[in-house]
């Protein structure tokens, strides 16, 4: 290994650990810090696995790298999970696939039959599309604009260099470890890594600009009904928008996107999610205009009037496409079961009357 390559790695690694560190020091308070920190290790234990000379070590010495290593592909998934799905909670699965991966790369250090290596690299791509699909799926209602750009990247670049690298493990001697495109490797590593480093701070800033107080309850109605938005460049645009929600209940279209309500608006996209999401403070189109369905659900689960009228009804009236979402929906927002919320109100309501009736 040349000392340009090595300066290369070493300046890739020091980078990742220190990523790392500040992610892990923010683990505790910030959910996707833990695993962004630990995607960071496993890249940096990538980055040293990879290079040259690397299998000449003492045993003692590779099997902590190649395990930490290993587990790359499941780390990524986990960590794309975290990073673009707003309310991410890891599954016993992520877990299991970690796990699955480094069992395999200890076992990849002895001597082993081929299934070994067919399984492991079977994982491995699978678990890269799982992240990559957690990257791009979401990107149509992300309403943070430096995070979507940044799905693009995560979901075709890290991905497809990925794929690169364990095709050429089974195509050629050494894959990119091979003294041929060893630094060639070590340089396009550390352009990716120094790239990523940058738009992950890009982002984290655009993030932090947005409102707290209706990201504390992301489904919430955007609008306080007792006062109108504040005078500004956007006013017009807003108070268009909040017509078109309170008063027109576009959102009781099951179809309703940002493209299409950007054309009833007839402003451009990116400046519809501009508004929702700077002016608003929410981070996700479809928890923004559930928050309106849910509210329109409430209310008709809360109306005597409409007691006999079936909770698949009111769920398709409110603009949800079916009562599977509406009822996870539904119960995230309240604690209850549609069901379960329209006994306890109408019981309420039905308490409230009694007395009234009573005393005339």
């Amino acid at each position: 290994m040349s000392t340009l390559e090595a300066a290369l790695r070493g300046g890739a690694v020091v980078i990742l650990l220190l990523r790392a560190a500040v992610a892990a020091r923010n683990a505790r308070r910030d959910p996707v810090s833990r695993y962004a920190a630990l995607l960071n290790a496993s890249i940096a234990a990538f980055i040293v696995e990879s290079a040259p000379g690397f299998g000449a070590l003492d045993l003692r010495l590779r099997i902590p790298v190649a395990m930490v290593s290993a587990g790359l592909p499941a780390a990524f998934w986990i960590a794309m999970g975290a990073m673009f799905t707003d309310g991410f909670r890891p599954r016993w699965s992520h877990a299991l696939g970690w796990l699955a991966l480094v069992a395999l790369a200890v076992m990849d250090q002895f001597k082993h039959p081929m299934s070994v290596d067919v399984a492991r690299t079977g994982l491995s791509v699978i678990f890269l599309l799982f992240g990559a699909w957690h990257a791009w799926s979401g990107r149509g209602i992300d309403l943070v604009e430096g995070r979507r750009r940044l799905r693009v990247w995560y979901a075709a670049v890290t991905v497809l260099y990925a794929l690169v690298s364990i095709a050429a493990d089974w195509l050629w001697p050494g894959g990119l470890s091979a003294s041929s495109v060893s630094l060639a490797n070590a340089a396009a590593l550390t352009a990716l890594i120094f790239l990523f480093a940058v738009q992950g701070s890009i982002m984290t800033a655009e993030t932090q600009l947005a409102p707290a107080a209706v990201q504390s309850r992301p489904s919430a109605p955007a609008f306080d009904s007792q006062a109108a938005p504040a005078a500004g460049p956007d006013s017009a645009q807003l108070l268009a928008l909040q017509h078109l929600l309170e008063h027109d209940k576009v959102f009781r279209e099951p179809d309703l996107s940002i493209a299409s309500l950007s054309q009833k608006l007839d402003i451009p996209e990116y400046r519809l999610r501009h508004l929702i999401n700077r002016q608003l403070g929410h981070r996700n189109f479809s928890a923004f205009v559930n928050g309106y369905r849910l509210a329109d659900a409430e209310a008709a689960l809360s109306d005597p009037a409409q007691a006999g009228v079936p909770i698949l009804t009111i769920a398709l009236d409110a603009g949800f496409g079916s009562i599977g979402p509406f009822n996870r929906a539904f119960k995230a927002q309240t604690g209850l079961t549609p069901s379960e919320y329209r006994r306890a109100r109408l019981a309420g309501a039905a308490g409230a009357a009694g007395p009234s009736l009573a005393e005339t």
